[in-house]
């Protein structure tokens, strides 16, 4: 895979808005969702693990997300490629690599049925049993989610999660292990990238950078590798580098 960096729209600190999605979005598209603490922001822990720091964060920064999180806890640092400070134990880290629409045949589906709110017992279901990525009780209010149902079950799904300015994220691509080999996946895929053109925006997606089956499906449906990263998490210090306690924010 070759890695393609396109200059872009500019973000929130100059840089492409796919750089540090999040923040684009938490500042943008999403900053209904935004839980703030000075220059950190966060989903509600019900709707994505994603937060979003600063490009470059300080000291302050990460007192501020010690205090967000609050002592002990484990913070997702997903597509952040710096080092942590002193203290924070790096509890999980593998490569990722992000991927953007290049040609998409971006089709509705007819089987294709959107989910809501009375789905998400079903869609929690699916990805407890599939493990595509995150997927919470409220992550559903991200964006709009499409299922494809067999007798009744829902059998596959894929939807929308981060929205920078511009761009939509498809996210939680998922199959049913006994309906798997029949392209519902990329069916799904095409499906929710209709629905994000049809708003005048790009699809673009993550996955782990060892995923090949997950890769060569989408780099067949017309994704190009926009850039690798990284999705880490890191446990919050009782005490930070500087003495102070991390006091969790009231």
């Amino acid at each position: 895979m070759s890695v393609t960096t396109d200059p872009g729209p500019a973000g929130p600190a100059g840089g492409h808005v796919l750089d540090n999605p999040a923040l684009a979005a938490l500042t943008g598209p999403h900053a209904h969702f935004a839980e703030r603490r000075g220059r950190v922001l966060r989903y509600p822990v019900d709707v994505s693990p994603w937060l979003a720091l600063p490009d470059e964060p300080d000291a302050g920064d990460w007192a501020e997300l010690a205090a967000l999180a609050g002592p002990g806890e484990e913070v997702p640092l997903l597509g952040y490629r710096g080092r942590v400070p002193d203290g924070w134990e790096v509890t999980f880290h593998i490569e990722g690599v992000q991927f953007v629409d290049d040609g998409l045949a971006a089709a509705p589906d007819a089987e294709a049925v959107r989910l809501g709110p009375a789905d998400v017992p079903e869609m929690l279901d699916l990805v407890a049993r599939t493990r595509p990525g995150p997927f919470l009780p409220r992550t559903i209010e991200m964006g709009t989610y499409l299922g494809i149902r067999h007798e009744g079950a829902l059998i596959a799904m894929a939807g929308e999660r981060l929205r920078p300015p511009g761009w939509t994220e498809i996210s939680a691509v998922c199959t049913d292990p006994a309906f798997r080999g029949r392209g519902l996946a990329a069916r799904l895929v095409l499906a929710v990238a209709h629905g994000i053109r049809e708003r005048g925006e790009t699809p673009f997606l993550h996955t782990g950078a060892a995923n090949t089956n997950a890769i060569r499906l989408y780099e067949s449906l017309g994704f190009r590798l926009r850039r690798r990263t990284a999705f880490l998490a890191a446990r919050v210090p009782e005490r930070l580098a500087d003495g102070r306690e991390a006091v969790p924010v009231a």
